[in-house]
């Protein structure tokens, strides 16, 4: 059994996790009042919306950590609301290719400023530019080190 967090690890683990779910939350809130979405559902559109050719369901499942599942339900969602289309990947026969409809761009246009407005107010308003540029730098190593690990779409499916 290893030791557990010392003092200043945990209470750096409990700040980041506590400040990480009042950002979501407070995103989440602008996200249903500007557009009836959710911040997964944001995610996706976004993602769509800076691929010109459309992104497959495992390169969207692995781009917003969702699982399979998840993705293929929010993705139902999203098509059925007319946001986004799926369809047969013209480059693999066994993938299927996610593209953003003109309505999908819309609501993007219409939620992103009081997106950016939120993330604003909320997480960069305390943050100087060098505390800005640390955190970046911080987080990057983390991301790419998390990153590291194989991605949740090359993990085996659970047999039920």
């Amino acid at each position: 059994m290893t030791d557990g967090l010392d003092p200043q690890q945990l209470s750096s683990y409990f700040a980041f996790m506590e400040s990480a779910s009042l950002l979501q939350h407070h995103v989440e809130q602008q996200l249903r009042t500007a557009g009836d979405i959710s911040y997964v559902q944001f995610q996706v559109l976004a993602r769509l919306g800076d691929a010109r050719d459309g992104l497959s369901m495992t390169e969207l499942a692995d781009g917003v950590v969702y699982s399979r599942s998840g993705l293929t339900y929010q993705a139902g969602q999203l098509e059925k609301a007319g946001l986004i289309t799926r369809g047969p990947s013209p480059d693999d026969d066994r993938a299927t290719l996610v593209t953003l409809t003109d309505a999908g761009r819309a609501l993007l246009a219409r939620v992103f400023p009081g997106h950016i407005e939120t993330v604003r107010g909320t997480l960069l308003a305390p943050l100087s530019a060098d505390d800005l540029r640390t955190l970046g730098d911080i987080m990057s190593r983390v991301r790419d080190h998390m990153r590291a690990q194989p991605p949740r779409s090359a993990a085996p499916r659970k047999r039920r």
